[in-house]
């Protein structure tokens, strides 16, 4: 019988955090307590998002708005990345950026994981930005998969191409 496998991956739905920004724009728009505050939500670049307000308070407020946002559309807030509201000019505004990918540290941190804690007879392997998990048992797959569901990771994981 041929070994089963899957990957795990860290990515992001552009789609659905295009969404989510969209709804967290025309809620800004809309509310009472963002009226005339000059608060807006927007892309800034592929994988990046800017929030601008007058005042620091309404910028950290949007924000939680575009939180919800995204919570409310399945997509993990370990994947946002947001900075520290500054001050320009007149106005405050909060960088935040998405991430993507596996770096080497995590994929390295998720291989001893499985290997100290997994079943017997499962390997990973690193292959570019996902890791890829094999065994002869899917029961030993699917153990894996709620052991890395259940770690405290300081990334969003996603499993796919099962087999």
């Amino acid at each position: 019988m041929a070994d089963s496998s899957f990957d795990i991956v860290s990515k992001v739905d552009h789609q659905e955090v295009d969404n989510a920004l969209n709804q967290a724009a025309k809620e800004l728009a809309t509310r009472f307590d963002f009226k005339n505050t000059g608060t807006s939500i927007a892309w800034k670049g592929d994988m990046a998002i800017e929030i601008t307000s007058s005042t620091e308070e309404r910028a950290r407020a949007a924000l939680d708005v575009l939180k919800d946002k995204l919570v409310k559309r399945q997509v993990s807030l370990k994947a946002l990345d947001a900075g520290e509201p500054r001050l320009s000019g007149k106005e405050t505004r909060i960088g935040c950026t998405l991430k993507a990918g596996i770096s080497r540290d995590q994929a390295a941190k998720l291989n001893k994981l499985i290997r100290d804690e997994g079943p017997k007879g499962v390997k990973s392997q690193v292959m570019g930005e996902e890791l890829r998990v094999t065994s002869k048992s899917r029961d030993d797959l699917q153990a894996v998969q709620r052991l890395v569901r259940e770690a405290d990771l300081d990334f969003a994981v996603q499993f796919v191409n099962y087999r």
